[in-house]
């Protein structure tokens, strides 16, 4: 097994190499442009406008109460129709993800922003400071640092949730091993491979993400 799979990496591993970089890539956009998103969704729901608040309860719910693999359906079905404009495969799966993670990054953003002591609020405003250089200076600084660890999670959770896309035919991982599958009939081997990346990727951003926790309690200290 061990000389199948080294002989089929030699052979093979640039399709392996090429589905890792549109991983990286599908997760960091991803996470990216739903980070503008959540924090959108999360200052919505933190204001004092009820219908706000309403229409970001029911966005949440609705997202985090449906599976991830139905939304990428929804969307590459319906987006095509409903845009004036053509729109390819991978940007209606890239639209998908992103909405699904704003979902869970807007709770992120929300509870992170709420940890935040809030008689530091009510003392700027004491001094003059508007609620948005309130929300600006005082309160988002440090709000960032409890969001931050949370975000590398996210990025973490991203990079195993892009291999749906490969039910699409999206290039990412996933996708690459199902190509060397069918090129090789080798199925367990090719498995191997792209299970052996994914650890090896998803391990070494939890490490970073451990580094970045450890250097911001030090700083704390």
């Amino acid at each position: 097994m061990l000389q199948t799979v080294i002989l089929l990496w030699q052979k093979y591993g640039y399709v392996y190499l090429f589905g890792l970089w549109g991983t990286i890539w599908l997760a960091a956009v991803t996470v990216a442009a739903a980070s503008v998103l959540g924090a959108l969704i999360a200052l919505m729901k933190l204001s004092q406008q009820k219908v706000l608040d309403a229409f970001t309860t029911v966005y949440i719910s609705l997202i985090r109460g449906t599976p991830i693999l139905l939304q990428l359906y929804f969307f590459w079905l319906v987006l095509p129709k409903l845009l004036p404009v053509r729109i390819g495969d991978t940007a209606c799966i890239v639209i998908a993800l992103i909405v699904n993670a704003s979902a869970y990054i807007a709770e992120v953003i929300r509870a992170g922003i709420q940890a935040v002591d809030q008689g530091q609020a009510e003392a700027a405003r004491s001094l003059g400071l508007s609620a948005y250089h309130t929300m600006k200076q005082i309160i988002l600084p440090q709000a960032i640092k409890n969001i931050l660890p949370a975000l590398g999670n996210e990025y973490i959770s991203m990079v195993k949730q892009t291999s749906l896309a490969s039910v699409f035919f999206i290039q990412e991982l996933t996708t690459s091993y199902k190509t060397v599958q069918a090129a090789t009939f080798l199925a367990i081997p090719s498995l191997l491979i792209a299970g052996v990346i994914y650890f090896l990727l998803t391990s070494m951003l939890a490490r970073g993400l451990q580094f970045y926790e450890r250097s911001l309690r030090c700083d704390e200290g």
